[in-house]
């Protein structure tokens, strides 16, 4: 084997049958085997299911019925994560970037996993490398900050040794694979720059808190119940487990875990179909949390298409070779990123004159250098980096000025403290179409921008008033700040910065991230990589860099910078929407606690059977919860989702524990009948619950009111015509009476005992 032709197809297929290839990608999604254990055994389902077979052994096959919505939940998750897992992985194949392998001669591309050992790869600026690598020839700079921890760039040449994972970030290497699959880095820079950042969903986190404190509750609660009803009420054992099961069935919500997941996945497969690949559901939340928002100017506010507009001769001496020395430069250069891609477009990549040695460009250094025989090095880069005091005419800052980016091209006939300056050239990268709209609707919903770019400040401010950023002067020059320090200082001062390293991007995140705010990031680029590591919700252009759509929780597809009011609009939907129903999934656990609580206090029976909860389940919180979480709701999000779910269940709760006790006291003091107080307290229970509906629905429009309506019209109606099956009896005209005082006193108190309720939350926190 040669360079030149790489292996041959026999020796390929030799490797396969091996089993030495690269087909090795662990945590790209969750196997099926996960999925369905994931969904299956958790807690809460066991909690469910144990209170499901306690009816089973006792006989009372018609109050198992609740079960039926466990099963739905587990397997309509089970359905639509793994539906939203095909989706993701097809879409991740039209997002990946092939690999250049030689074989038989020939140059092919192919997917990563397809490589073999002693491939021979070509890799140029901005891949990353996809197996570990030792290099036959080239040289290149390479970012191993995923590994190491360390951000600058490392030069390798050859006979260096390339580990998988890390990325070019400037030249252009010829490499053999000398590790695969698990034997090397991948599967650690993978899982680690793909997967799990480590965030937590708010709303995962409040479901296990309830279901932990369910699970020490439950069996205690549960045991004493049982205890009552058996040996002190003198119940039958059947009696005893269904009144049983029914107190400790209402402590878990179910219809709320139903939800979250239903209204995430949805979230996932909707963005989908717009071009936005989601590879976390839960980063669906974090979008909708978004206060910050930074931005690389590339690719997002312009097209990321940089075109040469002008060449500018600053010396007579060298005025018609300097386009030559540009031709060699550029002959020499293995620099492939847009900047260089315009001026090969521009100018003929000749070598008029022959290199003896290549520097690629660096965006450390922010420039790059060729030594041409007998002329001397030519440098190219930014003048600031080049030539520190150096004037720039008038015409070149007025580019700037308009937001175009200007690169110096100098030479050193001896070494670079003597630099001539040659020629300037000014390129401009169109600002996106509709640009202006997409920052309006940030402004609006109270989003704070911030524009953070390795080009010169001046150039990004003018693009930024282009675009219609707010502030656009408030701008700051961070090469200038040396210590870390002052970074952190000025992350809060400044909209734009400009000059940034791809270290201080990561420090200017972490301290925006450190003042509590929940920050995004989009960028395109190898630069954008530990930033958009940092951040709270990272956002890739497909167009960009193949490293930065490995690493990113969100990728644009179309790489369209205007999608992205759609997705925040989208995350706020969701969460909006479901913080809003919960409420009403939080009544039944807070009244089945504290009833139970009464119940063991005056040795009575708990009022309900399981059956009637679960009607409660369906009619109450679940149908209009479901079909009000597809409306559209962008508001930007304040509070804590336990907090606010709880603060608005909790009158209802309460009332409908003081419905109980009046039911209760006037059944002891003989003024109704047993059958009649239970059912008084059925009805009741569906009435006051029907009230936290209409709370949760308000304001109203045309589909909550036929939501709220149906929802509660439809309760009642399935009570009168299932009231045997309910084991209720209707109301007589006493009972009916009472009912309605009640309900007119409970319509009254919500508003009072809720403002009651805010008040003293809002005390606890102050103290």
């Amino acid at each position: 084997m040669t360079i030149d032709k790489g292996l041959s197809q026999a020796a390929v297929t030799q490797r396969i049958k091996k089993g030495q290839t690269n087909d090795y990608r662990p945590n790209m999604t969750k196997s099926t085997k996960t999925i369905i254990l994931q969904n299956t055994m958790t807690l809460f389902n066991f909690l469910n299911f144990a209170l499901a077979a306690a009816l089973i052994i006792v006989g009372s096959y018609s109050n198992v019925f609740f079960i039926s919505i466990i099963i739905f939940n587990i397997v309509l998750g089970i359905v639509q994560e793994l539906r939203a897992k095909k989706m993701v992985e097809n879409l991740s194949l039209i997002s990946e970037k092939k690999i250049k392998v030689r074989r038989a001669g020939e140059t092919q591309d192919i997917s990563p996993s397809e490589l073999v050992l002693d491939d021979i790869v070509l890799l140029k600026s901005g891949d990353q490398v996809p197996s570990d690598l030792v290099v036959l020839e080239g040289s290149a700079e390479v970012n191993e900050s995923l590994l190491t921890g360390e951000s600058d760039a490392i030069a390798k040449s050859i006979d260096s040794h390339v580990l998988s994972g890390s990325y070019l970030t400037s030249g252009q290497i010829v490499g053999q694979i000398e590790h695969v699959g698990a034997d090397n880095y991948a599967t650690k820079i993978v899982s680690e720059a793909q997967g799990d950042k480590g965030y937590e969903s708010e709303l995962v986190r409040s479901i296990g808190k309830i279901s932990k404190f369910t699970s020490w509750v439950i069996i205690p609660l549960g045991l004493i119940l049982f205890a009552e009803a058996l040996f002190f009420q003198s119940t039958s054992t059947t009696t005893a487990v269904v009144s049983t099961v029914a107190a400790l069935i209402g402590m878990l919500p179910k219809g709320l875990v139903l939800l979250i997941g239903l209204a995430l996945t949805t979230g996932v497969l909707k963005l989908a179909k717009k071009n936005v690949l989601v590879q976390n559901k839960y980063a669906i939340e974090m979008l909708a949390h978004m206060d910050i928002l930074a931005l690389d100017k590339t690719g997002t506010l312009t097209e990321g298409k940089m075109s040469v507009e002008e060449l500018y001769l600053l010396n007579d001496n060298y005025r018609k070779e300097t386009p030559d020395f540009i031709s060699s430069y550029l002959a020499a250069s293995n620099d492939s990123n847009l900047t260089a891609q315009a001026l090969n477009n521009y100018f003929d990549s000749k070598a008029v004159y022959s290199a003896s040695s290549v520097t690629a460009f660096s965006s450390e250094r922010k420039y790059g250098a060729v030594t041409l025989e007998a002329v001397g090095t030519v440098y190219l880069g930014s003048p600031e980096n080049l030539m520190p005091d150096y004037s720039l005419p008038s015409i070149a800052r007025e580019a700037q000025n308009d937001g175009k980016r200007i690169l110096l091209i100098a030479l050193a006939e001896n070494d670079q403290a003597n630099l001539t300056a040659l020629a300037l050239i000014i390129l401009s990268d169109p600002i996106r179409p509709n640009v202006k709209e997409t920052l309006g609707f940030f402004k609006e919903q109270g989003v704070a921008l911030k524009i953070i770019s390795g080009d010169n400040p001046i150039t990004v401010s003018a693009i930024a008033a282009n675009a219609g950023l707010d502030n656009p002067e408030n701008y700051i020059d961070l090469s200038t700040c040396t210590d870390e320090k002052t970074v952190r200082e000025v992350a809060h001062q400044y909209t734009i910065f400009g000059r940034v390293t791809p270290q201080q991007k990561k420090l200017l995140i972490n301290e925006l991230k450190t003042s509590g705010s929940t920050v995004g990031m989009t960028g395109d680029g190898v630069n954008d990589i530990l930033a958009l590591r940092e951040a709270d919700i990272s956002i890739a252009m497909a167009e960009g860099d193949g490293a930065t759509r490995q690493i990113a929780d969100v990728v644009l597809l179309n790489s369209d910078f205007a999608t992205l009011p759609e997705i925040i609009s989208e995350g706020r939907r969701v969460i909006n929407n479901i913080t809003q129903s919960s409420g009403v999934f939080f009544i039944k656990t807070i009244y089945s606690f504290l009833l139970s609580i009464f119940c063991i206090l005056t040795a009575t029976a708990f009022p309900f059977i399981p059956l009637q909860i679960t009607l409660i389940d369906l009619a109450i919180e679940g149908y209009p919860a479901f079909f009000a979480s597809f409306e559209a709701n962008d508001k930007k999000i304040t509070g804590t989702f336990l907090n606010t779910s709880i603060k608005r269940a909790l009158p209802s709760a309460l009332l409908v524990l003081f419905g109980i006790m009046v039911s209760w006291l006037i059944h002891a003091m003989g003024f109704i009948s047993l059958a009649q107080s239970h059912s008084l307290m059925y009805f009741l229970l569906i009435g006051i619950s029907s009230i936290g509906v209409v709370k949760s629905l308000q304001p109203f429009n045309p589909l909550r009111v036929f939501l709220a309506v149906t929802s509660i019209v439809g309760t009642f109606v399935a009570v009168l015509l299932f009231h045997k099956l309910l084991v209720v009896s209707l109301m007589n005209l006493p009972t009916l009476a009472i009912f309605l005082i009640v309900m007119l006193i409970s319509g009254l108190a919500w508003e009072p005992i809720y403002r009651k309720v805010l008040h003293l939350g809002a005390r606890l926190v102050r103290a």
